[in-house]
């Protein structure tokens, strides 16, 4: 049987790189009762990109697959005692399948997607301790300088301050000898970001306390200093721009609920109204 279906998957790929196979010879593959699996199907089924070997690998776990299931199918259908409510199963899906597809239909041609900033603003306000943060954000600056850069002395009480001419007087050396220089004072950033630019193990987590607002560190002929001017811990309320997007999810979900629903009472209504909804009762 292995051999047999390496066969068709071989002659498979043979037929599909000859152009002058007839198609209506060549499109049938395999035959189980009454049903036909076609070469056009299984040309769909198989990834792109794969080698010749795998893809005869794949053509003939394809047609494997499709036979068990042809054949388990037919004894189910011989075999099953409860096909009533197989029946009703399948109906119940195919009418849940119709309502969704239909209400997405609406919800895309009707209903209105954009949510204001007020509204966000609003909500994020009412709800914030809802928004929990996963994951340590934190406020601050961080320059990698190299060692051998001049003013290494006067870098050291610099970085130590947030006072705007300190500030300026940073981003000026910057310019000229700094490696890299990140302000992010006025926004959170995610720590592990600063992690990622700092030599391994030389930044931790737990670096993040009250005590430890500035921090030095001398590798590889590079000198690196950050100012952690604030910061926020996991399980902290997560600041307006990190929950904003979630606010938005949940604003536009809360409205399609509300069109539905209305759209919903709207049929209900106008079905009441025309007599197309008839109550038996004792």
């Amino acid at each position: 049987m292995r051999l047999l279906l390496q066969i068709i998957a071989v002659s498979l790929l043979t037929i599909g790189c000859n152009k002058k196979t007839d198609i209506k010879d060549s499109n049938v593959l395999v035959k189980v009762g009454n049903k036909v699996l076609y070469r056009s199907i299984m040309e769909e089924s198989l990834p792109a990109g794969l080698s010749a070997e795998d893809s005869i690998i794949a053509a003939e776990s394809f047609i494997r697959s499709w036979i068990n299931d042809i054949l388990l199918y037919n004894i189910a259908v011989k075999n099953l005692n409860d096909k009533d409510n197989i029946d009703r199963l399948v109906e119940n899906y195919r009418k849940s399948l119709l309502i969704y597809q239909y209400e997405e239909q609406l919800i895309n041609e009707r209903l209105n997607s954009e949510i204001d900033e007020r509204s966000m603003t609003e909500y994020y306000n009412l709800n914030k301790d809802k928004f929990k943060l996963e994951q340590p954000l934190v406020k601050g600056f961080f320059l990698k300088v190299p060692a051998n850069a001049p003013q290494m002395s006067d870098i050291r009480n610099l970085y130590k301050s947030t006072a705007a001419e300190s500030l300026e007087k940073l981003e000026r050396f910057s310019l000229n000898n700094a490696v890299v220089f990140n302000y992010f004072i006025d926004k959170w950033v995610d720590f592990d970001e600063l992690i990622e630019v700092f030599p391994k193990d030389q930044l931790r987590k737990e670096d993040l306390t009250v005590q430890k607002k500035t921090m030095e560190k001398e590798i590889d002929n590079f000198f690196y200093f950050l100012n952690i001017t604030d910061y926020l811990l996991p399980g902290d309320n997560a600041p307006y721009e990190h929950a904003k997007s979630t606010v938005r999810k949940i604003l536009i979900n809360q409205r399609k609920i509300d069109f539905l629903k209305n759209t919903e009472d709207e049929l209900y209504q106008r079905a009441l109204n025309r007599g197309e909804i008839q109550f038996y009762g004792e």
